[in-house]
């Protein structure tokens, strides 16, 4: 049987990131949303939460490239000058898994984020990290731990299989099998981590390779070829990238791919059942 998870990221980030994640469980086939517990617009996405009973919440751990729950004072080690994460993910791996002091920094702080959401009242569906920073063993060994206490039941395993993601988008092959090698060792170690912790996780991923390229098409193109098990698409949805002086509209598409017609008749023709991490734990619950 082929199950489907379909996850926003980035649920607090701000209002039009909100209201895309809510308008795309109300209207397409958005299932599951990952929680910047310390984000600006953290408190708006738990007010949209507690009133969607049937979206599913989960905790997105953010350790780089953002800022922390605890006072930047509590945490020095991990921050910058201006009390914010590194957004030099190699260097941030290196400083937690070498420095004692960064370690001991680094559990208080995953362990505020878990608490962060504890306090929302929501129910914690799965756990995730903002750039798949829970590949790095010593962040994994962190979260099992501190998660126990925190009735965590599910993680996400970021596995992309590199063959089928180009078959769907026919673009960076060699890009997508290089990244696949270098990630196979910490895939693999997390793998068997997650099965001895007993808790459950998605079979394959898609979005890790086409991160804001989430279209319709290629939404639909992945929908079609998602394998028998568990698979999560993920996504990156805003409701208006007009704020971008970029111009870079691809939060917005991807967006638009959520509430896309033809990938909510794709599902219900193609025997694809809709899921959540939730349901994983619980199998003789009914699908969203």
């Amino acid at each position: 049987m082929r199950k489907l998870i379909v996850t926003g990221d980035d649920f607090g980030l701000s209002l039009s990131v909100n209201e895309a994640i809510e308008e795309a469980h109300r209207h397409g086939i958005l299932s599951c949303a990952s929680l910047m517990v310390g984000a600006k617009a953290a408190a708006d996405a738990v007010d949209r939460a507690r009133r969607l009973s049937s979206l599913r919440v989960g905790l997105h751990l953010v350790l780089v490239d953002g800022s922390p729950v605890s006072p930047p004072r509590a945490v020095p080690d991990l921050v910058t000058e201006k009390g914010e994460f590194s957004s030099n993910l190699f260097g941030a791996g290196i400083n937690f898994f070498f420095r004692k002091q960064a370690r001991k920094q680094l559990e208080n702080e995953i362990r505020a984020q878990f608490q962060a959401f504890r306090d929302t009242g929501l129910p914690l569906d799965h756990v995730n990290s903002h750039h798949h920073m829970h590949l790095h063993p010593t962040i994994l060994g962190i979260i099992l731990r501190v998660g126990r206490d925190y009735g965590m039941g599910a993680v996400r395993f970021p596995y992309e299989p590199p063959l089928l993601s180009w078959s769907a988008s026919r673009k960076h092959l060699v890009r997508k099998i290089s990244l696949w090698l270098f990630l196979w060792p910490w895939m693999t170690l997390l793998k068997k981590r997650l099965e001895r912790a007993q808790v459950r996780s998605n079979d394959f991923l898609f979005g890790l390779n086409d991160s804001g390229n989430m279209d319709a098409e290629l939404a639909l193109r992945f929908l079609k070829r998602s394998p028998s098990g568990v698979t999560e698409i993920y996504f990156h949805p805003e409701i208006s990238d007009s704020h971008r002086t970029d111009g870079d509209r691809s939060r917005q598409r991807e967006y638009e791919a959520l509430i896309n017609p033809q990938l909510r008749q794709t599902l219900l023709t193609s025997g694809i059942q809709l899921t959540t991490f939730s349901d994983l734990r619980d199998p003789l619950k009914n699908p969203i």
